[in-house]
């Protein structure tokens, strides 16, 4: 088996930053060296990497990303999104399933996995979408390799929305896995938009978005769902969180006491809705990007552990389909080669502790998800890693933009660190601006919980 050392790194791991050394045999971390002793091995190594000056984390879990195949392709697809994402730094992703066809059922689960065995630079899972109809098929999937169940709840923008109050009793009640829930009320939704094309036409700018997908229309979905996985102990997870009043609805605590958590999307702690005027319908998402009080909400919420989990939403759309009014324009956009440095940036500002960016992005979701042998540096566990240089800037540019849909929110924007290497299974994946399109990621593994 292949060794690599990566040496001399600031290790950033499980609440700690410590100078150490890791040795890497195959695809697995070996040994952590605190002190100079690897001195002794590093001349019979394959490969040294010098790391001083550079901060070594666990490689980003990403439990929300849209990948668009099958049947959205000419927007994305699993290979150049996951190209994308080991460009950031994210080394598993977990793939949303409302594509065409929509992942509701095991045959289109096992072509999703058969197709990310074949073009996949990352580790991937995917959910099974909830349906009206559909619960027996939410209880036959395989735990073991299905990342959780997506319910589309109050709103959705494709054709997954579970609205039948005796259905969703049954997702709750019956569902073996976590349940990953959107939550916008379409009632309120469907009042807002018709009070204000009455007032003002159908021509409205992108700034009335957060005003038609309301905070009013996310709490009133959200405190539904928390109502019935309280009513029937299920796991809930609320996911891209975007108002400070649904904060009420979660608990402070360790992760593992909780069965309802919540997860932040990157762009609902950067952007506020001051934003829209200068970046349109780019920054255009479901749920809205909201006020300036909420986004200082969700980061307060995120550094204390009210809120569990960062992720992407990474959802792309072509540029000509983000273009005409807030009721014409797509909602989502692409994220995931640029999360790690948004949060990054945010902990060099001293807006969130870099243990606690690591905490929410890479060892959470291995813990929410019960993920077996990845999220911490650790001997045993897979080579999952990114190395980073806090001292290397770095400007998003269209040549360096790795997204099939070539365009970003970022665009101009000028990073304080860069992603200098991504590890996946111990192999170098992403070094110095390169992918190396050859690796392949394996299937995410679960230990599902007993409800």
């Amino acid at each position: 088996m292949k060794t690599l050392l990566i040496k001399n790194a600031l290790v950033v791991n499980e609440g700690t930053s410590m100078a150490a050394s890791v040795l890497i045999v195959g695809d697995t971390i070996s040994t952590i060296y605190t002190d100079e002793s690897y001195i002794d091995i590093e001349d019979h190594v394959d490969t040294v990497i010098d790391a001083t000056g550079k901060w070594l984390l666990p490689g980003v879990i990403d439990d929300q990303v849209h990948f668009r195949e099958p049947g959205l392709t000419h927007k994305a697809d699993i290979n150049t999104e996951s190209m994308a994402a080991v460009a950031g730094g994210v080394t598993s992703f977990m793939d949303m399933p409302n594509t065409k066809p929509p992942t509701t059922t095991i045959e289109a689960l096992e072509w999703k996995f058969a197709r990310a065995t074949q073009t996949s630079l990352a580790n991937y899972s995917f959910y099974i979408g909830a349906t009206n109809d559909n619960i027996d098929v939410i209880r036959a999937a395989d735990y073991h390799r299905v990342c959780g169940v997506k319910l589309f709840m109050g709103s959705s923008t494709g054709n997954m929305l579970v609205d039948n109050a005796t259905a969703l009793a049954r997702i709750f009640d019956e569902s073996p896995a976590i349940i990953a829930v959107h939550c916008e009320k379409e009632e309120i939704i469907r009042a807002n938009r018709e009070m204000y094309i009455e007032k003002y036409g159908t021509d409205l700018g992108v700034e009335y978005h957060p005003l038609i997908r309301s905070a009013e229309a996310c709490y009133a979905s959200s405190a539904e769902a928390v109502e019935l996985a309280t009513r029937y102990n299920a796991r809930l997870h609320l996911l891209h969180l975007s108002t400070a009043r649904e904060l009420s609805l979660l608990s402070d605590g360790p992760l593992e006491s909780k069965r309802i958590t919540g997860e932040v999307c990157v762009h609902h702690l950067f952007f506020n809705d001051t934003d829209y005027a200068r970046y349109g319908n780019l920054i255009k998402w479901n749920p809205a990007i909201k006020t300036e009080e909420d986004r200082k909400a969700l980061l307060d919420a995120t550094c204390s552990g009210r809120l569990d989990v960062i992720a992407t939403d990474h959802a792309p759309h072509l540029m000509a389909e983000k273009q005409g009014s807030c009721l014409e324009a797509a909602s989502g956009g692409p994220l995931v080669q640029h999360s790690l440095q948004v949060m990054l940036e945010k902990s060099i500002a001293d807006e969130i502790p870099l243990t606690t960016v690591v905490e929410r992005m890479c060892h959470a979701p291995a813990r929410l998800f019960h993920i077996e042998r990845r999220g911490f540096i650790r001997p045993g566990y897979f080579a999952d890693m990114v190395l980073i240089d806090p001292r290397k800037p770095y400007t998003v540019t269209s040549d360096n933009i790795l997204t099939k849909c070539c365009w970003s929110p970022f665009m101009g924007h000028t990073f304080p660190a860069s992603i200098d290497t991504t590890f996946i299974n111990g192999v170098i994946a992403y070094h110095d601006g390169k992918v190396e399109t050859s690796c392949r990621g394996r299937e995410l593994r679960f230990a599902p919980e007993e409800n």
